[in-house]
This record gives C-alpha cells, structure tokens and sequence, in this order.
C-alpha cells in the first residue's frame, strides 16, 4: 500500500485533501438558508472540513456579503465586500484551537484569531476567534459574549463538561438574544436527539416567558475508503490492556511498515505510555526488515497536549518520509494528521470520572464509536489497515458517558454561578446526578464561594478568574500573607500544567543529590524549588525535569502573581532548611482552609494514608517515604497533605485505587493543632481517685493524641457505664443486667405481651430490643448521676432492670436459657423466633461430640443447631 501523493504545498490543515473541494461544501446553500431561522446541529466525517468551512460561512454576512468563488465552488471564503458577522469558535483542544486559526487565517481576508491560556491574538476587530473552552466561559462571565452573533462548538461528542455548560447557559442567553445563532459540529453525535433539545422551551428568566428556539439537523457525508480490520489478540473476549501493550505496539509497527509505506497513528493513552512504546520502537528504525527495505529515514514522533507548538505543527504537516505518530486521542477528532493509512488502537484512554462522590483519572476503555473514529483515520484519502490490540468480541460500552455524569461538579457549579446561573437549575441534555450537586454544592459552600442560594460570593468572584482548579485558588485566597500566598500559587503553577514537572532519579549518586537539595522528602517543595530556583546540576544530568513543562509553569506562576499583585518569580526568596517557621506557617493555614488534604497512615498498612473520607497509596512518583523508617534509620512522618493524586480502577466496579503523588510530610501533632479529629475515651479511663479520664483524639481512624481530662456531662454518663461494664463500679451488676436484659428481648421476640412490663418506660418501647447500654444511661439519668460523685448518693439495687414479670421468670428461664453447663461442654444460646431456630454456641470443655437433644430443654417445634467454629450441625 503506497501513500498517494498530497498537494503541494505544506499546510497546517484539519484535512489533507486539497482545499478546493471538500464533503461539507455540499452543505453550504443549505446552510446558509437553515441558519437565517435556526441554531444548527452539523454531522460529518472528521475531516470532512467542517472545522474550517463552517466559521468562513457564519462570517458571512446574509446577502449583503458576496463571496468569488473558484469554479469548483469550494466555498473557501475570499471576502470581497460587505460587513463580517463575528463567529466564536470554541475547540474543546489547544493544539486544534492553534492550528485552526493558523490554517483558516491563511485562506480568508477576515481577521482571525486565537485565545487560549497565556497566548491571546484576539482583538475588537477579530471577526472569527477560535477558543478553547476555558476562554470562552471566561468571556460569558465578563460580557455575555457580547459581540459575537454566532458561536460554533466543535466536537460536541466528546461531551466534555465546560462545552455541555457553555451549551446550557447559552441556551439560557438565547431567550434574551434572539438573534445569537448556535451551531454543534460532531462526526459521531445523535444529532437528533440534540437537535430536540436545542429546540425546547427555555425559560426567559429576566422577562418570566419562554423562547421558542427552532433547531435544524444537517448532514454530509464524508469520503470513506475501505479499511482492513484485524484483531491482534489470542482471545476473542480480550479485553484491552495497558499490560504489555509497548511490545504489542512494537509488533504491530514492524508488520505494518511491512505493508505500508504510508504513516502509522498508534492510539495510546498517555504520556507515559507514548514514551514507552516510542522507546520500544526506537531498534526498528536503522533497520533492514525481511522485504529487504530500509527503515533508516522513519521518524518516531509522540503526540500529545505536552508536546511544544513547533513540534505540533511539524506532525500536522506532510512529510517526505514515513512516520510513527503516537499519540493521544488528540488524534482521534479533533486533528487530522496528513499521510496517515495505518492505525494501531490501543483500545484506551485516560479519563476522567465520579467515584465515590469525587473526581478521579483513570485509565480506561474506549467506547465502540471512539474505535470506529480512530479506524477511520486510515481510510481518509485511499485504503488503509486498522489493528485492534483486542479481541473481535471485547463487551465494548457504545458511547463514552458525558463528563458531566462522571465528574466532580465543583468547577461547573462555581463557573455557572460566576456567569448568573444555578447549576441545578440550568437544562442539559443529559440529567446530572443529584448526589453529585449535592457534593459540590456542600464544598462550595465550606468554602465560601457560593451563598446559600447558590449565588456567587465576592470570595468565588476571587477564585473564579484565576487559570487554575478552584482548590488550588481557594487554597491561594486563603492564605494569611504575600509569602504563605507565593508558596502556594508556585505550586499551584507546578501542579496546573499538563506535563510531569519531575521524575525521581534511579541512581543512587542522584537520590543523595536530591535529598541534599531538598532535605524533607517534600513533594510540594521540590515542585516550588524547580519554579524558583536555576535548575541544580544533577537534574540536567539525569534529564529529571519536564524543561517545557518548566517553562508552562513558570509562565503560570508569574500570570497569577500579576494577578495578585505579588512580586515576580526572579524575586522570590530561595526554598531553604531556614524558611522553617514559614513552612509550619504555610502548612498549618492550608489544613485549616482545606482539612480533607490531611491524610495519616493506617497502622496495619503502612504505605496507605486515610482522611476519614478516602484512601490513598503512595505514588511512585512521591518523595514521602513508604517505610516508618527512612534510609537513615530515621522515623518518618505519619501524616501528609496530599495536594495532588490520580486514581486506577480497582478490582472491583466501585473500587478505586488512589495514587498520592504530591505529598508533605507533616506531623500528628500539626493535625491536633490545627484541631482535626474527634475526642473519645479510651479504653483504660479512670486514673487515681480523681477520676479523670483518658481522652483520644481519633482522626481517619487513627489515634492522633491523647491527654488527661476530667469529664462532665455525656462524657462522664460514658464513662461511668464503661467503668460498670467493666467491673470497676457496683461489681456484679453488669453480669446480672446482662443476664436479665437478653431474657427481656428473648421475651419480647417470642411475641410475649409487652403490656405486662412492670414500668410505663418499658410500655412505651413497643417490640423493640433492649441494647446494655442505652438501659444504663437512661437509669443513670433518671437518678440524676451526672458525675463520678453521684455515684456515691445511689445503690446497687437502684439500676438493677426489671422486665419480665416476677412471676413468670422462673419457668421462663427454664425453657429459654441463655447459658447451659453440660457434660464437658459449655454453650451459649441463641433464638431465632421468627425461623423457630435456637443455635447452641460452643463456649468451652474437653467433649469432641456436640450437645445431645435428650440434654437440652424441650424446645417443642423449634429445629436446633450446634455451631463450633465455622461448623454448623443439626442436633438430633
């Protein structure tokens, strides 16, 4: 399979094809006229130019804009006269925002630009500005995108949570803005269902009407070739697999460079998996493979968000020779790479999700419309190869759920509410969970950024702006002074870039490097000091640091400080052992603004932390030591502030693995400083005659601390029952109380007349059991005892119970005992009235055989059972 020859000229393009005629040029006369009176919901092939077309048509302005048109009338967009409509575009992607207003700027005489985190060309005379998500709810919040009289969202399938926000509020906005036009672009959507939506009903909120929106379907069909399907699997249930997936790639790669002389996409799910598979490939170039070809000139190439914007524009260009593009599913929609007739698919992604009421990246299995996308790829200008790295029958769910459905909502809320809106309150096209809004709601509450109603706080208008996650600008805001504040937004800036900032050294030379440059063992200050400080020599050496990644976060940082009027970075002072008092400064306010970052070890197993809350592991990629000893015999800490993790799934569907991997160790007395945890008494309470008691401080589980205490109130009322219960007071009364207790709800379970209980208090429990210690607090209230003092005005006789009637206990015990001595053999019982099941516990002797039943009392109509251990017999 040869590659077909591509046009010229080289062209940072969303297609391949020559640029005069493409699929959704067949829409336009269409189009045209549908968005005079409707919002537009367009379905295409990727690469079918929807991407590029449909602003230059929007920018057109009715009839009083005339465009010259090539004979081919390929609708390129040569402006000749007449005024512009200003169209926002919104790409869910940055790399596709870059090269979509780099390739439509080349092919029009309207102006042009892009606005993305740090990098804006937009101006009041841009009449097409492309966007990424964040940028164009920023705008909604500031003017209510006034100005623009279109606004396109590309790739609306891949559903991600800002573009589902910006839809429903813009939906809101379109009751008060009747002649703002909307227009969804997908290759793989149910645009019919969407369409409905778009053309509901919407509440004007302002004017207390509804806006009847009309909403039209368009569709062109792309140009498919054929592609040939394989499966690389033994099996054909295999599911995909990240296990052993860089020789699979390997594989796959030397048989396709066998086949094709075209470019080979893989799909992979990662940075760390393109790194792995790259290096994997990297013996094939050099190579004489069996045809006798030589693979000297092919290029191995990784594509992904991290990767700098020449190296982004040097894939999306043609090339000479052939190439291995690895890459995220960057690839899959949003770009379309030149060249390519072979596919490799992993079959995975790394993806976002709700588990347990919070937010978590894991890897996961793509759906069967994103495989039949990634297929796709190789058949865009002539035949091609696609190979699954699965089974032909892998269970594959059909669509990929919205993230809306599977992420935390505290950034939707806090951006809903920025721009005016409630979020529980706004139409989507998919309901979001309830427990979902609840969660967020709570947290933005306890943070102050949101009042009761659900409206935006002057805290939340302070956070809302900032480029980072609203924790982290939380964590910021709540900061006592300018230093605790540049320590937190410099590891913020660390942690907000997409890149890895740094990989822990392997070499032993360079651990003792790193642990003598930063000597805590400090996740978070390891990141500050890479922001701050030149690069240490044995980082450059080792090649340990992420320079782009570096640079992004450096670039953040000095944005924020602006922002907050700090100093600069280049006046920031150096991370050092002296800045002591200001690390304990800095730590404690950050666990007072955000307590659930606190995590301490479980005792049994040591590599794991809880907060009471959730569960994390150490991640690999953490300085915090997982012994409770370090290398130099020196106890490590028990508690950490986790500020960043990432999750896998579990065995289970519920299940999640969290991987710690920014940590600070901090102490246990930080955390009962800071007052995290509840108080309880402990187990040994009393001490001397001045009954003081032992109070714990538990928190996640863990005993944090502990201190004398002398008790009042329900606290004494405890501990006097415990000291009862125990022995230590009125000795015997516990065991006889216990005795009568279970008699009483033996009593009550075989249906006995609760009439005939000797107080009203009993009367007044109805059929339900007796528990020990509730009868004991209840009495010990009755008789006034609030101290270990009072014990002394009371007598033993006065907390004795009384429950069943006098007159009948004899015979009742008889029949029903709850203990029975027999030959060699001690056993408790247990009655079971609604089965009419009494089970005989072994409890101690010398006899091997179980009770005989001409032993025991005459249970009439009950079966009996003898249980010892996990052995559970008949008694016959």
């Amino acid at each position: 399979m040869k590659k077909q020859p591509q046009a010229e000229q080289r062209q940072l393009s969303q297609t391949s094809l020559p640029t005069d005629s493409l699929p959704i040029d067949a829409l336009y006369d269409e189009f045209k006229s549908a968005i005079k009176d409707n919002h537009l919901v367009v379905e295409s092939d990727t690469g079918s130019g929807k991407s590029t077309r449909l602003p230059l048509w929007c920018a057109e302005a009715d009839e009083t804009l005339s465009y010259s048109l090539s004979e081919s009338s390929d609708h390129s967009g040569k402006k000749v006269e007449g005024k512009s409509k200003r169209v926002l575009v919104v790409e869910p992607r940055r790399v596709a925002c870059l090269a979509l207003a780099s390739f439509v700027g080349s092919q029009t005489d309207i102006a042009v630009g892009h606005a993305i985190r740090f990098d804006s060309t937009v101006t009041a005379q841009t009449q097409i500005a492309f966007v990424t998500p964040g940028i164009a709810l920023r705008w909604l919040q500031e003017d209510g995108l006034a100005g623009f009289d279109t606004v396109i969202i590309d790739e609306f399938h891949e559903r991600r949570w800002d573009t589902d926000l910006l839809l429903a509020m813009l939906k809101q906005k379109v009751a008060d803005s009747p002649d703002l036009r909307l227009v969804l672009t997908s290759a793989t959507i149910d645009g019919e269902r969407l369409t409905r939506y778009l053309a509901t009903n919407t509440p004007n909120t302002a004017q207390g009407c509804a806006s009847d929106l009309s909403a039209k379907r368009l569709y062109a069909q792309g140009r498919r070739f054929h592609v040939e399907l394989r499966y690389q699997a033994k099996e054909s249930h295999h599911l995909p697999d990240i296990r052993g997936v860089e020789q699979a790639v390997k594989t796959a790669v030397s048989q396709l460079l066998t086949e094709t002389d075209g470019d080979i996409l893989v799909f992979l799910p990662g940075k760390r998996e393109i790194q792995a598979c790259l290096q994997a490939c990297q013996p094939l170039t050099g190579e004489i493979d069996n045809s006798g070809r030589d693979n000297s000139r092919l290029e191995l190439l990784a594509l992904h968000g991290g990767i700098s914007p020449m190296e982004q524009k040097q894939i999306l260009i043609e090339s000479s020779g052939q190439r291995v593009i690895f890459s995220t599913n960057v690839a899959e929609t949003s770009l379309t790479i030149p060249g390519v007739t072979a596919v490799i698919d992993s079959g995975l992604e790394r993806r976002t999700h709700q588990r347990n009421g919070r937010t978590v990246l894991s890897l996961a299995r793509i759906s069967r419309a994103s495989c039949e996308q990634r297929k796709g790829r190789a058949g865009r200008t002539q035949d091609g190869i696609c190979i699954r790295l699965w089974g032909k029958g892998a269970p594959l769910e059909a669509m990929t759920p919205p993230e809306l459905q599977r992420e935390e909502l505290v950034e939707p809320m806090l951006a809903a509410a920025g721009c005016g809106y409630r979020l529980s309150q706004l139409q989507f096209v998919d309901t979001i969970p309830a427990k979902a809004l609840a969660i967020a709601e709570q947290k933005l509450l306890s943070m102050g950024a949101i009042d009761e109603q659900g409206k935006i706080t002057e805290h939340g208008n302070k956070l809302s702006p900032l480029p980072i996650d609203t924790l982290f600008a939380h964590l910021i805001s709540a900061m006592p002074d300018d230093e605790c504040r540049g320590l937190m937004v410099d590891l913020a800036a660390a942690l907000s870039v997409p890149q890895r900032l740094f990989k822990l050294p392997t070499s032993e030379q360079a651990l003792k490097d790193l642990n003598e440059w930063e000597p805590l063992g400090c996740d978070a200050f390891t990141l500050i000091k890479l922001v701050r400080e030149p690069l240490a020599e044995f980082m450059s050496d080792n090649a340990l640091v992420d320079l782009n990644g570096r640079k992004e976060a450096r670039f953040l940082s000095n944005q924020i400080r602006s922002a907050l009027q700090l100093s600069r970075l280049n006046q920031a002072q150096p991370i050092g052992p002296k800045q002591s008092e200001l690390r304990q400064r800095w730590l404690s306010s950050v666990i007072k603004a955000l307590p659930e970052l606190a995590f301490v070890r479980r005792e049994k197993r040591v590599t794991a932390l809880g907060n009471g809350y959730s569960e994390v592991q150490i991640g690999r990629d953490s300085r915090f030591c997982s012994e409770l000893k370090d290398f130099n015999g020196k106890e490590s800490a028990l508690a950490a502030l986790v500020f960043d993790q990432h999750s896998i799934a579990g065995k289970g569907s519920k299940q999640t693995l969290n991987l710690a991997s920014c940590m600070v160790p901090v102490s246990l007395k930080a955390l009962l400083d800071a007052g995290l945890g509840e108080e309880r008494l402990a187990e040994n309470r009393e001490k001397g005659a001045s009954h003081k008691v032992v109070v714990e401080t538990l928190y996640a589980g863990r005993v944090i601390g502990s201190r004398l205490k002398a008790v009042e109130g329900e606290q004494a009322l405890e501990a006097i029952v415990r000291s009862i219960a125990l022995g230590r007071q009125f000795k015997g009364v516990a065991a006889r109380l216990n005795g009568d207790i279970a008699a009483w709800n033996i009593w009550l379970a075989l249906g006995k007349n609760r009439e005939q209980a000797p107080t009203p208090e009993l009367k007044a429990l109805g059929n339900e059991p007796l528990v020990f210690e509730n009868y004991l607090s209840d009495k010990l209230s009755e008789l006034g005892v609030e101290s270990y003092d009072d014990l002394e005005l009371i007598e033993a006789e006065d907390l004795l119970f009384e429950g069943i009637p006098e007159w009948e206990r004899e015979a009742f015990d008889a029949m029903y005992p709850t203990k029975l001595a027999l030959a060699e053999l001690k056993v408790t019982v247990e009655y079971l009235p609604k089965r009419k099941l009494v089970t005989l516990v072994y409890a101690g002797g010398l006899r091997k055989t179980g009770p005989k039943r001409w032993e025991l009392p005459r249970w009439v109509g009950w079966k009996i059972q003898y249980r010892k251990a996990s052995r559970v017999v008949d008694v016959k």
